[in-house]
């Protein structure tokens, strides 16, 4: 007799999954963080931001150029600040 797999067993089929649970947790939590920065963007448009000083912007007749440089930095070192905070 070949003996069963402990994923075929009734009572194990729920430990087979565990980490459903923790997955449904983080999609909702992903979601509220992109929700966070899409407010963030909206209202910081409205007001003028995301011009720092230091970006680069070179402006011809018909062409405008935007690098934002500081400003990737400054999201480099928050979500940086963060990774490192959650993993502590």
């Amino acid at each position: 007799m070949i003996p069963r797999s402990p994923r075929l067993q009734r009572g194990r089929m729920r430990q087979t999954f565990p980490t459903m649970d923790s997955l449904g947790k983080s999609l909702v939590l992903f979601g509220l963080v992109i929700a966070a920065v899409g407010a963030a963007l909206w209202l910081f448009g409205r007001a003028g931001g995301g011009f720092l000083p230091g970006d680069i912007v070179i402006e011809k007749k018909n062409v405008r150029f935007y690098f934002p440089i500081v400003t990737c930095l400054v999201i480099s070192l928050v979500l940086s600040l963060i990774a490192w905070l959650t993993r502590r």
